[in-house]
């Protein structure tokens, strides 16, 4: 197969498809991964682990006591992050059975050049595999089930389809409010579209960087009025909303915060309501939009440190989930980080002396360990 060939079957397979109510709901009898929330999905992505028993290896035992660790070969390429990725991997599997780590901001917490960003953007890409479903024209990703409700229709889907009531729980959007309307109240003439969630697209994938006070408010999470649209609708008519916020675009996804704690307070509030209660209220007077995906936030140590220490954010710190991400503190994986770095680089082909990674490697650790008073910092780096 050439590249134009793959090419175009890669586009075609991405391509939106679109299916009546009914079709849907026979889809989720059949097959119920077609209604997985966002980390069942990137659960399902990142795929299972390979076992490692470290008592076989005389240097991991050390350092990891005998136990048996998991390697996921979605995370290959991250040396020495091996418990960070299974706290990562924890977070999903308990945000998939719906307990308390759902409603908590998975926060990456590390120093400069730890690789978090890198895991952000990893678990983007992951994202991207498994397709969602989403009410047609819904400008912020309205799952079907949000037509029904879970006290009145919740024991017939389950009886007719075996759709467990838990994913009954998220709340129409203004938007489908009004097309609900429009069609008085005959939800057959909603479509059904299969869609794949794309970084490039924004499609269930966000993402905020930080702003000052003059330049960044709510609107960047939660949308704003869109001006062209006031001659047409009323202030607010939910046709005359701008769902440009991240909240809006990432609904069934993910929306990366980088450096979140550098944001103004004052943006962060949608956050509480819309992790807590998966709903949040947009800038104009309608109804709250709803929100069902993962929120992941990074920043340094520093930043965490002055948000911590402020008394005011108490609110915030029980809705953090926090991921240490250290410097690599193995010299044989610090080793393949550079050569991980030299393979991306021009440098790939050029000579080097025999054990130039190595001392290198050395050096970095020997820099990044702690001094002990029963053993020279050389003799802890040997363990590593």
């Amino acid at each position: 197969m050439g590249i134009f060939e793959q090419y175009k079957d890669r586009y075609e397979a991405h391509k939106e498809e679109e299916f009546t109510i009914q079709e849907f709901l026979e889809i989720c009898k059949n097959d119920p991964t077609s209604y997985a929330n966002s980390a069942e999905r990137l659960l399902k992505a990142i795929g299972t682990p390979q076992m490692v028993d470290t008592s076989q290896d005389p240097a991991l035992s050390r350092i990891f006591s005998n136990r048996v660790i998991a390697r996921y070969p979605a995370f290959a390429e991250f040396y020495g992050m091996e418990e960070a990725i299974e706290q990562i991997v924890s977070y999903l599997k308990h945000a998939a059975q719906g307990l308390e780590e759902k409603k908590q901001v998975l926060y990456l917490l590390g120093p400069v050049g730890g690789g978090k960003s890198s895991l952000a953007e990893r678990l983007k890409e992951l994202m991207q595999n498994n397709p969602i479903y989403v009410l047609k024209g819904s400008p912020v990703n309205d799952h079907p089930f949000s037509l029904f409700d879970a006290n009145e229709d919740g024991h017939i889907l389950a009886s007719e389809y075996g759709i467990s009531k838990r994913y009954l729980k998220t709340i129409m959007s203004p938007w489908a409010r009004k097309r609900l309307h429009e069609f008085n109240g005959d939800i057959t003439q909603f479509k059904v579209v299969r869609l794949h969630p794309s970084i490039l697209d924004q499609v269930a994938i966000a993402k905020t960087e930080p702003g000052d006070e003059n330049n960044q408010d709510i609107s960047t999470l939660v949308g704003k009025v869109d001006i062209r649209r006031l001659e047409d609708f009323a202030q607010n008519d939910p046709d005359a909303y701008s769902y440009s916020g991240s909240l809006c675009k990432s609904n069934q996804g993910l929306m990366e915060f980088v450096e979140m704690f550098k944001a103004p307070i004052k943006v962060l509030h949608p956050l509480l309501t819309a992790t807590q209660e998966g709903n949040y209220n947009p800038t104009e007077g309608f109804s709250a939009l709803p929100f069902d995906g993962l929120i992941l936030a990074h920043s340094n140590e520093s930043e965490w440190q002055t948000f911590r220490n402020n008394k005011n954010n108490e609110a915030f710190l029980d809705r953090v989930y926090i991921v240490k991400v250290p410097y690599c503190l193995r010299v044989s994986e610090e080793i393949k980080i550079y050569r991980k770095l030299l393979e991306n680089s021009e440098l790939y082909g050029a000579p080097c002396a025999p054990d130039t990674l190595e001392a290198l490697a050395q050096f970095s650790v020997l820099s990044r360990l702690v001094d002990t008073e029963n053993s020279s910092l050389y003799s802890k780096m040997r363990v590593y």
